[in-house]
């Protein structure tokens, strides 16, 4: 018998804030059924196992960010629309830390085709359209782009950047000038 109100798009959700506030690591289906005072097997109706749970919570972190990037894009161009898309992931991770590191899980090729990972890829791409780069440097700037963006964010998580001055606001803010200052004077092969 399935529980009233249970279904796949609630129980991810509620995984997704569980994620957020214990870590996306520790969330599974056992720790979703005892957040809904249920037993386990109640759930499997739902989602068929915590890597499909996972991966739902993905699917979603993903859609939110897409979503997210598209609205801050919309009428900006160059540094603007730079800046814009890089301060989309800081606050995302900032605001739902277990979503984004479900939004680095490595999905199976299926999943990552139905994704909303094609929509970050254009949307970087469309950015660096104002910079007349063209493949395959585009694909290395994409790269890049995805890199650095991951790499504070992470690192500022984790608190790396905590313990001295100055602040990482405005270390932020210099390596946004530092990729904007590149991306106009992109090197030739």
């Amino acid at each position: 018998m399935v529980r009233a109100g249970l279904t796949t798009e609630r129980l991810t959700r509620a995984g997704a804030e569980l994620a957020d506030e214990v870590g996306f690591d520790q969330v599974t289906v056992s720790a979703l059924a005892r957040q809904f005072d249920v037993k386990v097997a109640s759930l499997y109706s739902h989602v068929k196992s915590s890597h499909d749970l996972k991966t739902r919570i993905a699917l979603l972190a993903l859609d939110e960010l897409a979503d997210r990037g598209a609205a801050a894009l919309a009428g900006r161009a160059g540094k603007d629309a730079l800046t814009a898309f890089a301060n989309v992931y800081r606050d995302y991770a900032r605001e739902h830390p277990g979503r984004y590191a479900a939004a680095q899980l490595r999905l199976d090729p299926e999943a990552a085709a139905a994704s909303a990972g094609g929509r970050h890829s254009q949307m970087t791409r469309a950015i660096l359209r104002g910079y007349d780069l063209v493949e395959p440097d585009q694909t290395h700037a994409v790269r890049m782009l995805g890199s650095v963006f991951h790499g504070y964010v992470s690192l500022e998580m984790s608190g790396g950047f905590s313990h001295s001055a100055p602040d990482s606001q405005e270390s932020w803010s210099r390596v946004l000038d530092a990729l904007d200052s590149l991306l106009r004077n992109w090197p030739a092969p």
